[in-house]
Order: structure tokens, then sequence, then C-alpha cells
């Protein structure tokens, strides 16, 4: 196994805790999880409801993976947290899909959770492969 990259993307969302946008291993990327901040203002109010949130953080989830020369055909698996699950479960996955082609959907696992970095509703991270 070769050293771990630790990538940080000038271009990406202002980091909310201590941790890499992504980090590399033998051309596996571990991509930290997005929240749905502003990246040009960071001090802007979150994007109202789970569809505007969730598209944020999938814009944000790309400025990543471009930043590392990749896109979403690249993902291999991502993980959902959101905060009302029953109440927008329906409507982060409508937003989500949009940016998949229907068969080349990555594995997802989705986790209803209590709470979330700057009160988001939603927060997605992603595990890719360079080819």
């Amino acid at each position: 196994m070769s050293e771990p990259i630790f990538h940080n993307i000038s271009s990406a969302p202002t980091h909310v805790a201590p941790f890499s946008h992504a980090v590399e291993c033998d051309g596996w990327i571990q991509l930290t999880g997005q929240m749905p901040t502003d990246p040009v203002d960071d001090a802007a109010p979150l994007p109202d409801g789970v569809e505007a949130q969730t598209r944020r953080v999938m814009d944000n989830l790309i400025i990543v993976l471009e930043g590392l020369g990749l896109g979403l055909h690249h993902v291999l698996s991502c993980r959902v947290y959101i905060t009302e699950f029953k109440r927008d479960y329906a409507a982060m996955n409508a937003a989500y899909k949009s940016y998949f082609p229907a068969d080349r959907l990555p594995a997802r696992t989705c986790v209803g959770v209590t709470g979330l970095a700057r009160d988001a509703l939603v927060e997605i991270d992603m595990v890719a492969k360079r080819p």
C-alpha cells in the first residue's frame, strides 16, 4: 500500500471541521461528506429544503471530484445522512438520482441522523476510484 495523499481543493467549500476534502491511496479516494454550504460564501444561509440542499451537496462533491480530475462516473459508493428521514427521504432521492444515469447508480447507504453540522438537512460522502 502506498502512502495516502491528503487533498484539499481550493475551489471547494470551506471546511466546517478539521478534515481533508479527500484522501487517496492506491487510486481509491474517500471524499469527506459535504454540507450544503455555498462554496463562494461560507456565511451564506443554507438553501431552503432538502431538495435544494441535496443539490448543493452534490454540486460541492462535484467540485471536489473535478479538483481531483474525476467525475461522478468514477464514484462507486455514497453514504447519505438526513436529519428528517421520513419527511425528506423521497425528495432527497429525487434530487440525488438526477445526478446519475439510471444504469450507473453507485452503491449507497442512507442513514437517518439526529443532527448535522450547520443544522443541515443532508450530508453525503463518496468513495471514488481512479481508472
